[in-house]
């Protein structure tokens, strides 16, 4: 969500500001900041960023410093204070309001806030995406209702609202048009979608299915989507829409079910494991990635050995796993806290290590196999080789020319690396 906000707020200060990306801060006339206070350690490298963009703007007095986002959502009025060199301060919804208050800022040397949630009006005002990748963001959901006792994205993102159907799909379209072959739907809760639609509300299976039959677009993705959630109509896509990717990333955080209750996810494992079994009988080939939280409070030994038995149960193809990082206002900030430090680290390397195994055990399955692969450039670490992408997300390099970017080619998978698995080009 917050690559797909960045790229509209460069593509509204260029049009509106005439505004330039530069790789050299030191020439900027604004330095932006996009933010994320999911967890504290990511709040916390905001501040220390912006004290280094401090000495910039000792240099240069004209210089303004914007922050976005969720950090900037919650901490309001209070960022400026704690950091006086701050001129713009902006929530995620009111990004197209960033042009206006960088000129109000200019012309009247004067800070400006604005952290309200105008539901859905940003995307009445960023303009269309103007993309030359094979792969795009989409935004069809902002906020969230669930309240997850640990999780501060309901104060920071605001309510649940879902995009109008008709606005998603012409907006996909135009990227159909550009040449976007696979695009990943968007919300923090995106499989309660539920779009306005001649007065109708449509779901996340029916804006699939709709998005399937526009030209050029040949996968579909979808994150994050909620257990709890994760409706009949779109178990049932997966028994007949290949446009629908084998892949889905849905987040579980333990597998204690006492965990789960003080965690408010409202499901059970058992809840979870159903519902991963009816998916897998639609598309028995299908992968799974989740997120954890290791060292919730309260965890006892148990409670981890629950979340260990689960990720035998469906073995995923990866993941995501933190320690516990208690966020201002929620109630598991203020819950007894008795999981001591050095034990939570020990259990997230056990956790992790449990993962890595299961992802290796996965690679290694696909080597000697060859895979449909989305090219979707040149490799980041060689730039002779280029990059393609799985069904089931995983990166592959191979040897080839750039004139695959954008097109869908046969790769054997010959080895499996670390970070990535190795191809070759299957000759037609």
């Amino acid at each position: 969500m917050n690559e797909y906000d960045s790229a509209k707020m460069l593509d509204m200060l260029s049009i509106k500001e005439d505004f330039v990306q530069t790789e050299n801060q030191e020439e900027a006339d604004l330095l932006v900041l996009n933010t994320c206070s999911i967890r504290e350690k990511a709040q916390e490298r905001v501040f220390h960023q912006i004290g280094r963009w401090k000495k910039l703007k000792d240099n240069n007095p004209d210089l303004k410093i914007a922050i976005g986002g969720c950090v900037a959502s919650q901490e309001g009025a209070n960022l400026s204070r704690r950091a006086p060199a701050v001129d713009i301060v902006f929530g995620p919804q009111t990004l197209h309001r960033l042009p206006g208050m960088y000129r109000d800022a200019t012309e009247e040397n004067k800070r400006q806030l604005d952290i309200s949630f105008p539901k859905i009006e940003k995307f009445d005002h960023i303009p269309d995406t103007k993309t030359d990748k094979p792969t795009a963001f989409v935004s069809i959901a902002e906020g969230c209702n669930k309240y997850c006792s640990f999780c501060v994205v309901p104060h920071t993102r605001g309510h649940e609202v879902s995009r109008p159907l008709d606005d998603i799909l012409d907006e996909i379209k135009n990227l159909a048009e550009q040449g976007v072959r696979e695009v990943n739907l968007l919300g923090q809760n995106v499989n309660n979608y539920k779009g306005p639609h001649k007065g109708e509300t449509k779901s996340l299976a029916y804006l699939i299915e709709k998005t399937a039959e526009i030209d050029g677009i040949d996968r579909i993705r979808y994150t994050t989507s909620h257990p709890y959630e994760f409706r009949d109509d779109l178990v049932d896509l997966y028994a007949g829409l290949p446009e629908l990717v084998s892949h889905v990333h849905l987040p579980v955080q333990s597998g204690s079910d006492r965990i789960l209750k003080l965690m408010r996810r409202r499901y059970t494992a058992d809840f979870y494991l159903k519902l991963i079994e009816r998916i897998r009988k639609n598309r028995p080939n299908i992968s799974f990635s989740s997120d954890f939280i290791v060292g919730f409070p309260g965890e006892t030994k148990q409670d981890f050995q629950d979340t260990l038995d689960i990720i035998d149960a469906v073995r995923y193809d990866e993941s995501f796993s933190f320690i516990y990082s208690p966020r201002p206002n929620t109630p598991a900030a203020e819950m007894e806290d008795n999981v001591l430090e050095g034990e939570k680290k020990e259990r997230l390397a056990i956790l992790q290590q449990k993962l890595n195994q299961h992802s290796f055990s996965i690679g290694r399955k696909m080597v000697g196999t060859t895979k449909n692969c989305l090219v979707i450039g040149i490799s980041k670490k060689n730039p002779g080789e280029m990059q393609a992408r799985t069904e089931n997300n995983r990166v592959v390099n191979f040897a080839s020319s750039d004139k695959l970017i954008g097109k869908f080619t046969e790769i054997e998978i010959v080895d499996q690396l670390t970070n990535c698995l190795r191809g070759t080009l299957v000759e037609a």
